[in-house]
């Protein structure tokens, strides 16, 4: 059948409230355009992010019930160690509350000023952990990501060639090797296990960890199993074990293909640095076994492992977004392609030329989503990584606005509606003015920056 159905019953529903676009503007004024400031009940359709919002699965509303609360040795931690390891073949597995506390812990170890830590794309809260440390946050993405219309299946490699003329001019700079998968920043755009394998073997010629982002693992071993030659008769599960296997060492935001509302974990294969990481975390996070968790926290993980591999999830999961790219293409809305696992990603500079970059394109297709249709999604652009840590801004290299789709929350028909709220955009989208940041943090400030709408 052409129709690729949810592989999945909905025993419970939540409403929607519904709002006007009168209402809309209000709201959107009192936050100051900022969608992260809107109350969530307020949004129709809410694509701010796939982390964390996606429907739990009745065997994982199940195995909370078996929780396990105790401070030290819950048999909870080791049905959840247990789970990680059998995908991830680490020595040691370090749970924390979510990715972003993997990635502080372990830049507070391997970062520092003078240090240069590259990736194919580091996403926010990547940068903003390495960043703080003092440290340097360098993106190398392959070339072919850089061209949007381009159907080149793998745009999350890395530059391969970049990687090792760094490697061999600033070795002593450098104190690991980052990938992330998949590559967020740039699409949700896979990386290829021959990719992987490359980037390993340079890391390792100069002495250096390998540590992968693992944030969408299974939806890039579903890209690898569909589009890299000689992949197609493997299962993801065998994919994930390869991909890990080229590894030093992860960061992991649950919260995404784990399938669970909250966790992660930092994994190593390092037993100094994983000394030195539990001791870190007993600091900021709590017990090695628990780690900011709740014992039903790690039980839902753990059974969210066991079915984020599954083939027929997956296939339905990709073909969601596949379908909403081409609807847009349709439309002649200028997109990512291919499309990514987790999200659409809109190209809001192609879209909006008349916006320049520093006036941020892509909050201001973000903003009249809302305003059209009740639709948060999130900018990725110059208003998330324009301001360098020296105090400059600067156009980024992107104007992106992302449609996290959550998993396992909408059906076709919200699909549907958010095509029509772009076609009501696309058709008068020279109207969209610009915005002018009126307050900022000084890091990460696409989370409460305010704006004002230019005249």
């Amino acid at each position: 059948m052409k129709t690729i159905i949810e592989p999945f019953r909905m025993k419970v529903v939540e409403p929607i409230r519904l709002t006007t676009r009168g209402d809309r503007e209000l709201l959107l004024a009192g936050v100051h355009y900022n969608l992260f400031g809107l109350h969530s009940d307020d949004v129709l359709i809410d694509l701010l992010t796939d982390s964390g919002t996606g429907a739990m699965s009745a065997a994982q509303w199940s195995a909370l019930m078996r929780g396990d609360e105790s401070y030290a040795g819950s048999p909870s931690f080791y049905r959840f160690q247990s789970a990680v390891q059998d995908l991830m073949p680490f020595r040691h597995v370090i749970p924390t509350h979510q990715g972003r506390a993997a990635e502080a812990i372990l830049f507070s170890l391997l970062g520092g000023a003078g240090r240069v830590i590259p990736s194919n794309t580091h996403f926010d809260t990547t940068r903003g952990n390495i960043e703080s440390s003092g440290a340097e946050a360098l993106d190398l993405p392959c070339a072919e990501a850089a061209d949007f219309a381009s159907t080149f299946p793998f745009k999350g490699n890395m530059d391969t060639v970049a990687l090792a003329r760094l490697l061999e001019e600033r070795a002593a700079n450098v104190p690991c090797v980052m990938i992330t998968l998949t590559n967020n920043a740039g699409g949700g755009q896979p990386a290829s296990l021959a990719n992987l394998r490359a980037v390993h073997e340079i890391a390792r010629h100069h002495g250096k960890p390998l540590f992968i982002d693992g944030c969408r693992f299974a939806e890039n071993a579903w890209f690898v199993k569909q589009r890299e030659p000689g992949q197609q008769e493997r299962s993801v599960r065998d994919i994930v074990r390869e991909t890990f296997a080229l590894a030093d060492g992860m960061t992991m935001s649950a919260k995404k293909d784990g399938l669970a509302n909250i966790g992660g974990w930092l994994a190593l294969n390092d037993d100094d640095l994983a000394l030195a990481a539990r001791n870190r975390l007993i600091l900021t996070e709590g017990f090695p076994t628990y780690g900011g968790l709740a014992g039903r926290d790690l039980e839902a993980i753990a059974a969210g492992l066991a079915e984020v591999i599954d083939e027929e999830y997956l296939r339905y999961r990709v073909r969601c977004n596949e379908y909403i790219g081409e609807r847009l293409l349709s439309l002649g809305v200028p997109i990512v392609q291919p499309v990514g696992g987790h999200a659409v990603f809109v190209d809001a500079r192609a879209l909006l030329p008349h916006i320049p970059p520093l006036q941020y394109p892509g909050q201001a297709l973000a903003v009249a989503l809302y305003e059209v249709g009740g639709v948060r999604a999130c900018e990725i652009g110059s208003v998330m990584f324009g301001r360098r840590p020296d105090g400059r801004e600067v156009p980024a290299r992107y104007e992106l606005v992302r449609l996290a789709i959550p998993r396992r929350v909408y059906t076709q028909s919200h699909a549907d509606y958010l095509v029509e709220v772009f076609e009501e955009i696309a058709r008068d989208s020279r109207s969209l003015r610009g915005l002018r940041i009126v307050q900022e943090p000084p890091l990460m400030r696409h989370f409460t920056a305010r704006f004002a709408p230019l005249p």
